[in-house]
């Protein structure tokens, strides 16, 4: 799928059925905008998965409650950042509770139509009393243009350093004729991202369809798509406590989607992977992108293990970062992976460079060629397996000076 296109047909990518707006609350730092407001027309249908960290934020937790006591409806989806509203105990259920009620007065919905999100610095009460204040001009400026959508984009990122924005639209088969169905979604993450979204700095993602589709429905669609995209994604393999996917949709369109609808499965696994790599390829202090392909594995379950295996050590991690080509490493990893597996029967490839071979260096191995790729700024590497047919595509980064430099300086 092609990247974000900015130009005067860039409206046409939207779904209609929501409106925007963005505005300083006072949150951050910086004095940039701060808190972002999703405005369905009517209740949307939704879907959402969370983080399977055991500290949740506050947001999480209300959120879980409202989409019970809808039934999977949203009218607002409320975001700030800037403060996680994290650890703080009853006062930040007590924050996101009155974050609520004010967004429900001023939007005229109820109050368990709103689903409150917080991304920033974990363990500092959420000042609720800045983000009720700041309504009414958000209120005042919703708008359903691309500038309004770009703006919430922008304003919910904290150590990102760009916006993440993707779109879709493709035509699907109903009653009265070919319905054209619209994808839009933005989100943020930068560091601390290793999602692990269940219902098996922080990612946040909101996706919004103008198809119709019952809320039940939405939730598969939504978990098949996250499975291969989002929990496929490791920057520093730490699990946020606030990590959120949302899923709206207005029904606008008047496209109803049923169950096995591969366009729209297609679609939304698009952007779902769309939206994941910018969200690695923008990690923290990050200077290489890499995709690991694990092949032949057992399962599918072990060549997952021996990805995150190899995304997670920072040996390899500092390697890379060094356009260090130390295979050796890689092979440690994978042994203390708990993967079922032969080290007699390891294969390597960094892109098309033999590297390993039967669990020993390759005959063709050329250390000056294999330092020359890994210093490209995406590269892939290759691992056979040979014990089965699991599989895995899984996306990390390198570990660099500068994350720990981000780090080191987050709360200070």
């Amino acid at each position: 799928m092609p990247d974000t296109p900015m130009s005067d047909t860039s409206q046409l990518l939207l779904p209609p059925g929501f409106r925007y707006a963005a505005v300083k609350a006072g949150l951050k730092k910086s004095g940039r905008t701060d808190f972002a407001l999703i405005v369905a027309d009517t209740p949307a249908n939704a879907a959402a998965v969370f983080t399977s960290n055991k500290v949740i934020a506050a947001p999480l937790i209300i959120d879980k409650q409202h989409l019970a006591a809808t039934a999977g409806r949203i009218r607002v989806a409320a975001i700030n950042a800037g403060n996680a509203n994290c650890a703080a105990g009853e006062l930040g259920l007590a924050a996101a509770i009155a974050t609520c009620q004010a967004a429900a007065k001023t939007f005229n919905c109820k109050p368990e139509e709103v689903f409150p999100s917080s991304t920033g610095i974990i363990g500092v009460p959420l000042p609720a009393d800045k983000l009720i204040a700041a309504l009414p001009e958000a209120a005042a400026t919703l708008g359903s243009g691309i500038d309004h959508f770009l703006d919430v984009a922008t304003a919910i990122l904290t150590t990102d350093t760009i916006e993440k924005t993707a779109f879709t639209r493709f035509e699907v088969d109903g009653s009265n004729g070919k319905h054209e169905v619209r994808i839009a979604a933005f989100g943020k993450g930068s560091g601390m991202i290793h999602p692990q979204l269940v219902p098996h700095a922080t990612m946040l993602v909101y996706i919004l369809t103008d198809a119709a589709i019952e809320p039940t429905l939405l939730q598969d669609y939504l978990n098949r798509a996250i499975e291969v995209s989002f929990n496929r994604i490791s920057v520093d393999g730490d699990t946020s406590t606030n990590d959120t996917v949302l899923l709206l949709a207005s029904g606008a369109s008047e496209a109803v989607i049923g169950p096995n609808n591969a366009a729209f499965a297609t679609a939304l696994t698009q952007v779902c992977t769309s939206l994941a790599h910018q969200v690695v390829g923008d990690g923290e202090g990050v200077s290489h992108l890499v995709e690991l392909r694990i092949h032949g594995a057992a399962t599918d379950a072990d060549a997952l293990k021996i990805a995150k295996a190899i995304a997670h050590s920072p040996l390899v991690k500092t390697a890379w970062a060094g356009n260090d080509p130390n295979w050796g490493r890689l092979v440690a990893a994978i042994g203390y992976s708990g993967a079922a597996i032969d080290p007699n029967r390891i294969d390597i490839r960094f892109g098309e460079l033999p590297i390993c071979l039967n669990g020993g260096r390759a005959p063709q191995f050329d250390e000056a060629s294999a330092h020359e790729y890994v210093q490209k700024p995406e590269f892939s590497i290759t691992i056979e397996l040979h014990q089965g047919a699991g599989s895995c595509v899984f996306w990390t980064t390198d570990l660099t000076h500068e994350y720990i430099h981000i780090n080191a300086d987050y709360s200070s």
